[in-house]
């Protein structure tokens, strides 16, 4: 990089006015020099991505008088609540203002008002980001129930609001939006949870009307933790892992799955595969049937 950068976020202006052109700009964002953490904001590529920096990237687009909310408050805590993966086209932007302010007027920034107490929010490098527990339940009530249980399973995890705190919260969202989803999925919520495609297995053998599975079971062998199972059954010697590409692609990562499932096969585990393919419509149905059966001959 012929150009040093700040060791901050920053704007395509700032970059400009140290010397670094918008086209030289898209390149260093191809060539990964740079990142792109929100529409118009940018951060070198050697400067850790945390809550903080993030919430700093916020501050150069967002009005003062503006609380971050919903996906952008998760992300900001470090959970991707995103329907699509952002990469380099940056997170969108979406902020409410408190009533009685002008919502924030850039290209880049949508929003509205909402109304919110000052409970409701927390500063994090400047910026007022909502409180893990507010985000969770706000997402609880907007998104789809799975990346709503997802979202909140990785918010619990990430960040360690309890339950009896939720239940608390629950009582101002009497007659909101999607209330009557987000009372059906608080119970659900378990921070043991490891990926949101855990939380959608779980979920959706919830809906099949089957027990519900115990998250990250530990097998021990000699006594010793071994194998650990993404959903099991412990008395039905049944689990449910789920083959995502990002730990489970590799000759080495396919060693390891093979003897895994061999050792569990042998020692009298039903071993069921979820892949992402299998959470389209019509193959869903198909896993949680050998799921059933297996359950019913256990």
């Amino acid at each position: 990089m012929d150009v040093e950068l700040p060791k901050r976020p920053f704007t395509a202006r700032e970059a400009s006015a140290l010397g670094l052109s918008r086209h030289r700009l898209a390149e260093a964002v191809r060539n990964r020099e740079v990142r792109r953490l929100l529409t118009g904001v940018f951060v070198s590529s050697d400067v850790d991505e945390t809550p903080e920096i993030r919430a700093q990237a916020g501050c150069l687009v967002i009005s003062p008088h503006a609380v971050v909310c919903d996906e952008l408050a998760a992300w900001i805590h470090g959970v991707d609540a995103f329907r699509y993966s952002v990469g380099d086209l940056g997170v969108p932007i979406t902020t409410y203002v408190l009533r009685g302010h002008p919502p924030t007027n850039r290209p880049q920034v949508k929003g509205g008002t909402r109304d919110l107490l000052p409970e409701d929010w927390t500063i994090i490098g400047g910026v007022r980001v909502t409180t893990p527990l507010r985000t969770a339940l706000d997402l609880g009530c907007k998104l789809s129930r799975r990346r709503a249980l997802a979202a909140m399973d990785a918010l619990m995890r990430e960040t360690g609001f309890t339950a009896a705190e939720a239940k608390r919260l629950l009582r101002r969202y009497r007659r909101r939006r999607g209330v009557v989803q987000l009372r059906a999925l608080l119970p659900l919520v378990d921070p043991r949870a490891e990926s949101a495609r855990e939380s959608w297995m779980r979920l959706a053998i919830i809906d099949h009307g089957l027990p519900i599975p115990q998250p990250q079971w530990w097998i021990k062998v000699s006594g010793v933790p071994t194998y650990r199972l993404d959903l099991a059954y412990p008395f039905a010697r049944i689990a449910v892992e789920y083959n995502g590409e990002e730990f489970h692609t590799g000759a080495e990562a396919e060693s390891s799955d093979e003897e895994r499932l061999e050792w569990l096969t042998r020692h009298g585990w039903t071993v069921i595969v979820v892949t992402k393919e299998n959470f389209d419509d019509g193959l869903v149905p198909s896993w949680l049937r050998e799921l059933a059966e297996a359950l019913r001959a256990a």
